[in-house]
């Protein structure tokens, strides 16, 4: 108790620092980390102004699309100057900061949406990109059919390139979260995810061999065995850095260019401990069924908006995420294991409010509701959808 009661106010506001504006350590070139408002904004002011004024205006179309973009521009070089950068310094905090901006943005574009009805954001996305109009989703497909028919070829055909996507996703996570354990547990529930919402979704459908055996031993498996060796790699290794301009040589001046996009520093994490308490327990318990929900909403928005998985707006989504999910862990994980740190840092409140702050969930239910009472006849596909609804209305009861 005593160590608990020594903790001061300017701890918790060090804590909190740490993980929502973590300066920087070392700066070997001041020049990248002086602040340049006044030359930012006449750069800015004046690239739009050119852009304004050369362009051709004759098509409307055009005329919205540089608007928007427009916005986006000078809302990203706002959060340059005001935003926090959160946990992580490599290889600039601008890049973060931007990064942070841009789940604002996608948090701002999912609260418009709510407020729409499907048939808009169908007009929405045919406006964005044409060619959506002419892709449906063939709901006739059969799939895990002949499931006793096992053969070496068979197998090898569902190797394509989602499984592959499968271990590359899972080498990403094993180097987020880092514990054996915690994504053995993702990785097996996600698979009873699936099968609770096949219903719904009928590519979830799986023969037992491809579940069990090729995503969750294979892709899976493999995929969390090598980022946890790189994981072991990089906390072995020594991290000594030197400034660019004390390396003579112009090779290893090119090499420290490239390891300032690679961390600062490794530092190693223990989510559960012999002391730990019950809170613990349930903070990891609830970030398994979150990271379940944010899985299961980019399936659900390519169904429901019925986009092909290599649709640029579809990979854009998994890249922003995946870059978004980043800091965010990292500040689950102080706030959750840290007793000086009492607040979560902010990218992983924006990230919160994204997956599990009612947004996209109920965008979600609220057009998959609109499009049962205009085509009833799906219901007798779906006989679980109830099922479902009190399912995710539990899950978001737990939060």
């Amino acid at each position: 108790m005593e160590g608990v009661n020594s903790i001061t106010p300017s701890d918790y506001v060090d804590a909190f620092s740490y993980i929502n504006e973590r300066p920087v350590d070392d700066i070997s070139l001041e020049f990248f980390y002086k602040p340049h408002t006044i030359t930012l904004l006449a750069v800015s002011i004046a690239t739009v102004i050119y852009t304004a004024f050369v362009r051709d205006e004759s098509s409307i179309q055009d005329n919205i699309w540089a608007g928007i973009c427009c916005v986006v521009f000078f809302f990203l070089i706002v959060s340059v100057l005001t935003f926090p950068n959160g946990p992580f310094t490599r290889p600039h905090p601008a890049v973060w900061r931007i990064v942070f901006g841009a789940s604002v943005l996608y948090l701002l574009a999912l609260l418009f949406l709510l407020f729409q009805s499907h048939s808009t954001v169908y007009e929405i996305m045919y406006w964005v990109d044409p060619n959506l109009r002419n892709f449906h989703i063939d709901m006739d497909k059969e799939y895990a059919v002949n499931c006793s028919d096992i053969s070496i070829a068979k197998v090898w055909s569902h190797v394509d390139v989602f499984a592959w996507g499968h271990f590359l996703g899972w080498t990403f996570k094993a180097i987020l979260f880092r514990h054996t354990g915690l994504l053995w547990a993702i990785s097996i529930m996600w698979e009873i995810t699936e099968i609770a919402f096949a219903h719904l979704l009928p590519n979830f459908l799986e023969c037992w061999w491809d579940s069990l055996i090729l995503d969750v031993l294979v892709c899976n498996g493999l995929g969390i065995w090598c980022g946890l060796k790189i994981c072991k790699v990089l906390e072995m290794r020594e991290y000594t850095w030197v400034s660019i301009r004390d390396i003579s040589s112009t090779t290893g001046k090119i090499k420290r260019a490239i390891l300032q996009f690679t961390p600062v520093q490794w530092t190693p994490v223990r989510w559960l401990d012999p002391n730990c308490t019950y809170m613990r327990f349930f903070a990891l318990s609830q970030l398994v069924v979150f990271w379940q929900i944010s899985e299961l909403n980019t399936f659900f928005l390519k169904h429901i908006f019925e986009m092909p998985p290599s649709h640029p707006l579809v990979i854009a989504r998994l890249c922003l995420i995946g870059v978004i999910v980043a800091p965010s862990v990292r500040q689950y994980y102080t706030y959750v294991t840290d007793p000086r740190c009492k607040r979560v840092g902010t990218q992983c409140w924006v990230y919160g409010a994204i997956m599990c702050y009612i947004i996209n969930i109920l965008s979600l239910l609220r057009t998959l509701l609109q499009r049962l009472q205009k085509k009833p006849i799906r219901i007798k596909r779906y006989p679980k959808v109830e099922a479902t609804y009190i399912y995710v209305v539990i899950l978001l009861a737990y939060f």
